[in-house]
């Protein structure tokens, strides 16, 4: 059975961080690349960062740059999302994606974490 479960989202101060996890079972966890995505309130579902199965190709949405980090361990079939500086405006549900590099079509998702951004 496919599984992603994220956890460490929570309530932070204007220029807190916070870690995020997300971790995978059911599934060849190096095969896929793995993405975070966000939804705030009445708006789409963002993605805002990416890592290829090997970790070797990283990307992010601009507004996140040079704040977030985005890492996998393989051996933990792990993801993690580093977020430093935290904006009230990066207060969303977070989401993890997974998708695999050969077949796109096949992707799952976890259920979400709350991050909320507030003093």
């Amino acid at each position: 059975q496919v599984q992603l479960v994220e956890s460490g989202g929570g309530l932070v101060e204007p220029g807190g961080s916070l870690r995020l996890s997300c971790v995978a079972s059911g599934f060849t966890f190096s095969r896929y690349a793995m993405s975070w995505y966000r939804q705030a309130p009445g708006k789409e579902r963002q993605l805002v960062a990416a890592i290829t199965g090997a970790g070797g190709n990283i990307n992010y949405v601009d507004s996140v740059e040079g704040r977030f980090a985005i890492s996998r361990d393989n051996a933990k079939n792990t993801m993690y999302l580093q977020m430093n500086s935290l904006k009230p405006e990066d207060t969303a549900v977070y989401y993890c994606n997974a998708r695999h590099q050969v077949f796109s079509s096949i992707n799952y998702w976890g259920q979400g974490t709350q991050v909320t951004v507030s003093s």
